[in-house]
Order: C-alpha cells, then structure tokens, then sequence
C-alpha cells in the first residue's frame, strides 16, 4: 500500500515562508524546492531505494511519504531525544517557526505510519506489518566534499505482536541483503553497538572498503553504512501502541552512493552536466571528467561570542552556491584588550571550485568580496 500524508499543514507553512523574506526563509524556501533526488529516475540515490524496494524482505511493506515539515515535538519529544540534544537547536535544526522544523531523519514516519486508520484498523487486528520511507532531509552542517545541509534518507521498520519471534537477528539479515544489493555479494561487512535515542539494542552495520576517494577511507579501513535497532516499548507507547515489538533501520543514500562509485565529491550527485551524470552508475569507480583548479581565498573577521558556525556555513551556501568545496576553521582566538570582552575572532579558508568550468580569479573576487560585505550584513562582524 502506498500512504502519503497529508500536507495541508505543511502548505500553510509554506505560504507563511513564501510571504517572509529574511534571509533564513529564502533559504529555507530554495531547500524546499530542490529536487528529490531518490524520486529522480536515473540518479543513483534512486536506483538505491529501487534495489531496496526490490529485496524480497520489503516486498510486502508500504511505502509512505510524509510532509518535509514537521513538528519540533513529535520528531523529538515523541523519540526520546534528550532535553539538551544538539539536534534540537537551532544551530543543528532548520526551524521554520517556533513549533516546526525541516525534518532532521526519516524515522519520523513511524509516528505518520502509526497515526494512519488503515494501520490502526491492522493493530485493532493484530496483524505484522511493515514500511519503508525516503527522501530529503534536513540539517546545518560543515562544508566539505562529503556534506550537504539537503541530503536523502531511507528507513524502514518491521513490527509485530508481542507473540511474534523478532530479534536483532533478523534485522542484521535485513540490513545485511540492503548492504549487498549495492556493493555485491562479496561485500565485507560487520555489526557493532551503536546508539541511538529511539532504539535499544542499537547497532551499525561496516563495510571493509579499499577507498571512496584520494580523500577517503584507506584500503582496509571499515566504514559506517548503515543503523538500526529495536524500537524502544516506551517510544511505541508515546505513539499509541502497545503490545508489539520490532526493528527498524535507516540510513543515508549519499553516504552509499558515494562508496559505490568512489565519488570525490558530494555535489556530483546535483550535477546535470552529461559528461558527469553518464558515470554516475552504482558500482561504476567514477573518473574525473575534469579537475577544474579550486580558487582559494581567506576571510577572517570579529563577532560576537554568540556566533554560531554552522549559521555561517549557511551563509556561505547560501552566497557561493555549488562553488564552494570547503570551508576550513584556520583559527579562533580571544583578545579581550583588542576585540573586548565580548567578541571574538575567527579565520576561515574557503576554497572555490566549479564541476564544470575553470573559475577567474575576478570571478571569485567579485564573489568573495560578496561574501566579506554578507558576513558582515547578516553577523554584525568586522572583516579584518
């Protein structure tokens, strides 16, 4: 069955953002509007959710969409995360006002899921059941090859009554066909503990990998790939059943994608540019079409102690698009007698770098002194 909730509330907040014109709106806006990348046939973070979907485990689970905006309280509060989660700040979270954010993971569906009649006639029966969810998520990150603040997620979860035999087993088998439908039978895996504020027992599942780029992990060297865990009783509970239990999973398609096709450079999987898109084939090892030269430029200034540096790499976003590779931390000091008690100084690198053309240098000046004059604008900051 394929269950999509209703949006009605998610289109209100969106006329409200449509209506603002602050900078965090616009963008919240542009992030919006970006395609979904799992629902564009041909890009690879679409073939994933279809080998996915394909696996004989999922064959009979539902497939539900859920709004892109969802409350604050029903992402966190209704999944255990802690008072003082980072997640939960404004730092980490898009909120779109006091009570909504930009979804920040995908295991919110389980609350739509559970919510849905046609679920709760099935629960009413006793019967198992099973869903899969993907697509765009949401949260203020770094700035380098392998993060985006608009990335993809897939999770899924099975549960049944009580009476039902489930166990950490039958997960580790799931998430073990996930791992080798995109990287083969051959595929070196390995579970360990992990954490997470929903789940318990929590595990990850590793891959032996021999490199994602120049960049990346080494030959030998075991990389996250995916997670999962048994859905805490009390989480279900807050949710409105009772009486059953299951696993559950999710991860992110980049970070797959990326390991498949040892691509250097998240960005690639945006590209619409022919000569890229062309290799973008999972199990393919991706060959440059072209290193265009990055362009460097430094920028150093003094804010207040309240800075927050995730809202910067935002704004750098924001101003340089697609041309920003990295932004690199190069210093933070305090200097009471020079800046005041107050403020402090920060330095960061930023490196320019097209996919698809050579940049000028009087193309990145004109856009870096943009940034200097924007920085300044939005932060209240000296540009030193």
């Amino acid at each position: 069955m394929y269950i999509k909730i209703s949006r009605d509330d998610e289109m209100r907040l969106r006329e409200e953002l449509a209506a603002r014109t602050d900078f965090e709106a616009r963008r919240e806006q542009r992030y919006l509007t970006m395609p979904d990348l799992s629902r564009t046939p041909g890009n690879p973070l679409e073939e994933i959710v279809t080998r996915v979907k394909a696996l004989s485990f999922f064959k009979d689970f539902d497939i539900i969409e859920i709004p892109e905006i969802v409350p604050a309280d029903i992402s966190f509060d209704l999944f255990d995360f802690s008072a003082d989660h980072p997640a939960r700040s404004r730092s980490d979270t898009y909120y779109v006002d006091n009570k909504n954010i930009l979804r920040t993971h995908d295991t919110v569906f389980w609350y739509y899921y559970l919510q849905h009649p046609e679920i709760k006639a099935r629960i009413a029966r006793g019967e198992h059941m099973g869903a899969l969810c993907y697509g765009k998520v949401y949260r203020k990150d770094e700035i380098d090859s392998r993060h985006m603040n608009v990335f993809h997620q897939l999770g899924g979860w099975y549960i049944a009554p009580d009476a039902e035999k489930i166990e950490v087993e039958d997960l580790q088998e799931a998430l073990s066909a996930i791992a080798k439908s995109i990287f083969g039978e051959q595929a070196v895996i390995r579970f360990n503990p992990d954490t997470f504020p929903y789940t318990d027992p929590s595990l990850e599942l590793e891959m032996n990998v021999k490199g994602t780029a120049a960049e990346g992990p080494a030959k030998g060297e075991w990389l996250e790939l995916l997670g999962g865990g048994m859905p805490k009783k009390s989480v279900l509970k807050k949710m409105g059943i009772e009486g059953y239990h299951g696993w559950a999973f999710g991860f992110g398609l980049e970070r797959l994608a990326i390991a498949s096709m040892a691509l250097p450079d998240i960005r690639l999987l945006w590209s619409n540019d022919a000569r890229i898109t062309k290799q973008l084939v999972l199990g393919q090892a991706y060959r440059e079409v072209s290193k265009y030269p990055p362009v460097v430029r430094d920028i150093s200034f003094v804010v207040k102690k309240e800075f927050v540096p995730n809202d910067y790499f935002d704004l750098v976003r924001e101003v340089g698009g697609d041309l920003v590779e990295e932004v690199a931390l190069l210093d933070k000091y305090e200097n009471d007698e020079k800046f005041g008690p107050d403020k402090m100084s920060y330095a960061y690198r930023i490196t320019y770098r097209s996919l698809e053309r050579t940049l000028t240098g009087a193309e990145v000046d004109t856009l870096h002194n943009k940034l200097e004059e924007t920085t300044t604008a939005t932060f209240g900051s000296t540009v030193r």
